[in-house]
């Protein structure tokens, strides 16, 4: 139990180091919260810092999704144990205490996390966004796209129930991190991959 609550708590930690905002800092970029659709992820990165910039953001917040539930299965932790760390490493992305609880939408920490429980799964989504991405080129579309799938592939592939269940939860936070993105989708305003407008 204590190894858990430990782990659990690294795992908000890790999760709260907000990749974008370091990284603008340290590149003398803007504050990613004050430009473009003011949220500190890899897309919004790349509107204003480049694709370099954007890079080491998504490379970040991935690690910082993946390596507490990688570290927790070194300690041994069973399976709730490493569900609950990829959980507290995923709304520490989203609800950052070292960033005012100002964080981004979490999609490649959540895909980090999904990674470190169920490297199949990872892959299926990984496939679904891919498959949208480079069809369509909406990223928002990609995202909520591979994640509505993730659920099922979770299930198709037969993790366990406490691994489903923290996918799910994950899922329907960034469906709700992206209500913005829903809308803008809905009314056709959803910029495409490559544009400079924000997608909100």
């Amino acid at each position: 139990m204590f190894m858990t609550v430990l782990f659990v708590v690294l795992g908000y930690l890790a999760g709260s180091i907000s990749t974008a905002i370091l990284v603008c800092r340290a590149m003398g970029l803007p504050d990613p919260r004050s430009e473009g659709s003011r949220n500190p992820g890899a897309t919004n990165v790349l509107r204003f810092g480049g694709k370099k910039a954007a890079a080491i953001t998504l490379a970040g917040d991935f690690i910082k999704g993946v390596l507490p539930v990688l570290l927790a299965q070194l300690a041994g932790l069973d399976e709730a144990g490493l569900a609950l760390t990829g959980l507290a490493a995923f709304l520490g992305h989203l609800y950052p205490v070292f960033f005012a609880f100002e964080g981004g939408k979490g999609v490649a920490t959540a895909f980090g996390v999904i990674l470190g429980l169920s490297w199949p799964v990872a892959l299926a989504a990984l496939v679904t966004w891919l498959a949208i991405a480079f069809g369509l080129r909406i990223s928002s579309l990609a995202a909520l796209t591979a994640a509505a799938l993730t659920p099922i592939y979770a299930t198709l592939l037969g993790v366990p129930w406490v691994y489903g269940v923290t996918i799910l939860v994950m899922v329907l936070l960034l469906v709700w991190r992206h209500r913005s993105n829903i809308q803008q989708l809905r009314a056709g305003t959803e910029d495409r991959i490559g544009t400079d407008r924000p997608e909100g």
